[in-house]
Order: C-alpha cells, then sequence, then structure tokens
C-alpha cells in the first residue's frame, strides 16, 4: 500500500492575487477566508514585514458564514483592479463585513458597486473561489491561516 501525500502548493499562475515579487525566493502562499481574525493578523504582519504573498481561497461556509460571500467580493472587486485594496479594508476591519459595510468600501474604493453587486454573483468568481479552495484541500490545507511556500516550477 502506497504513501499518502498531498499535492504540492501550486506555483504562482498569471491570474493570481500577488503583492511584491513572483521570484523571490521568500515568496509564501496564503490560504485565507476573510472572516477569519488570525488570517487577518498575518495577513497585516504579512504586508507590515514587506512579504511577497500571493494570496487564495479558503473559504469554508461552515467554518465561517461569510466567508464565502466575502471571497466573491474580494474577487468581484479583483476584477475592477482593487483586490489589495478591498482585501486590506477587510483584514482591517473584520466587525463590518455585512453587504451594507461591503458597498460602502466599493463607494470608498471608487467601484461600481452595481458592477460588483453582478460580478459577486457570477459564475466565474464562483469557480475561482472553488478552486483555490479544492487546490488548498488537495496540498493538504485544513484550517487558515495556511503560510506556505509554493512549488518551483
Amino acid at each position: 500500500m502506497g504513501d499518502l501525500t498531498s499535492a504540492p502548493i501550486p506555483g504562482v499562475r498569471s491570474d493570481d492575487h500577488l503583492r511584491g515579487q513572483a521570484g523571490d525566493p521568500e515568496l509564501v502562499v496564503m490560504y485565507a477566508d476573510f472572516s477569519c481574525p488570525r488570517c487577518a493578523v498575518a495577513a497585516i504582519a504579512l504586508r507590515d514585514a514587506g512579504s511577497s504573498v500571493v494570496f487564495r481561497h479558503f473559504a469554508l461556509k461552515a467554518r465561517h458564514p461569510r466567508a464565502v460571500p466575502l471571497a466573491h467580493a474580494a474577487e468581484a472587486a479583483a476584477l475592477q483592479g482593487a483586490f489589495w485594496p478591498l482585501h486590506d479594508s477587510l483584514f482591517a476591519d473584520q466587525g463590518h463585513i455585512d453587504d451594507p459595510h461591503l458597498w460602502a468600501r466599493c463607494d470608498q474604493l471608487g467601484l461600481d458597486v452595481d458592477r460588483f453587486e453582478a460580478d459577486r454573483r457570477s459564475e466565474a468568481v464562483a469557480t475561482r473561489v472553488t478552486r483555490d479552495l479544492r487546490e488548498g484541500m488537495r496540498a493538504g490545507v485544513t484550517g487558515t491561516p495556511a503560510v506556505l511556500r509554493p512549488s518551483v516550477d
């Protein structure tokens, strides 16, 4: 009987949310969810340290009821070039993550709220969030935050 092993963490892709440099030898992949307090602490620490980070969603509705809607919101913001600003905003104030606060954040970031609403309910956004979750599970992620080194292709 063979050993059970996890798949490697996928390397940096062209559609990843990357803050920093893809070629940074210290690059990490963070699997997280926007309603997780420990994720907020880790994300802020990585940002403040100037770390190169790829963010991937690990949104489980069973653990945090707002995890999936917030992941979809971040992807909708990304379609308007505002993934990292919304990322930082959500982690900076986790006490205000319901829809009216999301719309206010969109206004503050200069996003088109109608487009944001349509995009966050789109199949493409749902597919992206699900892809990140499944790849994380295959790689052995069991909880958040998970800060890992990607595989080198």
